[in-house]
């Protein structure tokens, strides 16, 4: 299905291998390190065991995610400043293996302050809170993105993107938000595929990104 992806236009392919397995299994993070021609970026949290297959595998990026074992799904970011000496170490390692990094933030100002001082490559924000108030009032729900990407170009950071983007918000998103670099979406695109059409879902979603 990666493979597949990528023919249709995907330009990367992303992973989150969860201690449970649930989403992935480790075996299949291998098994696609060969596949994957376009970008391959693993994410999640930091343990012993995922920088381990990290190291091993070499994905093009990494991104730490702060949810551990006993969190459900991605429900927060990095608090960059109480986790600076923490993130500065891994991501240390990480770039001493060639691998480009992404930490996963909130919008605070701080955030993107600190993440600057970790040694990340790039950012990813966490747009929950975008896509829940989108329908309210987009203005309102993308000022913090707007102000916070500014921030983190300003520092040197790349900007990625995440959580909750859909058919409904993306686009609005991209025009929004200067020097986006990449978006990762799941959940929506393989629900939309589910009625769409997963080449014809993957040409909708890159319509939304183009300029």
């Amino acid at each position: 299905m990666a493979v597949d992806c990528e023919r249709f236009g995907a330009q990367g392919i992303t992973v989150h291998p969860r201690p449970d397995e649930r989403h992935i299994r480790y075996a299949d993070v291998y098994a696609l390190k060969p596949l994957v021609t376009t970008e391959f970026n693993i994410e999640g949290y930091p343990s012993a065991d995922f920088l381990r297959i990290v190291k091993e595998v070499k994905p093009h990026q990494v991104t730490l995610v702060p949810d551990g074992p006993d969190v459900i799904t991605s429900n927060a970011g990095w608090d960059t400043k109480a986790n600076l000496h923490m993130l500065q170490d891994i991501i240390a390692e990480l770039k001493a293996e060639g691998i480009r990094t992404s930490i996963f933030v909130d919008t605070l100002p701080q955030n993107m302050e600190y993440a600057a001082q970790t040694g990340t490559d790039r950012v990813e924000l966490y747009t929950e809170a975008y896509a829940a108030n989108f329908y309210k009032d987009k203005e309102a729900a993308i000022a913090s993105y707007v102000i916070s990407a500014n921030i983190a170009l300003e520092l040197g950071l790349g900007l990625n993107a995440g959580h909750d983007l859909n058919l409904d918000n993306l686009k609005y998103f991209k025009q929004n938000i200067p020097g986006l670099l990449e978006v990762s979406i799941g959940h929506a695109l393989i629900a939309d595929a589910l009625y769409l059409g997963l080449e014809n879902t993957i040409q909708l979603y890159l319509r939304q990104l183009a300029d």
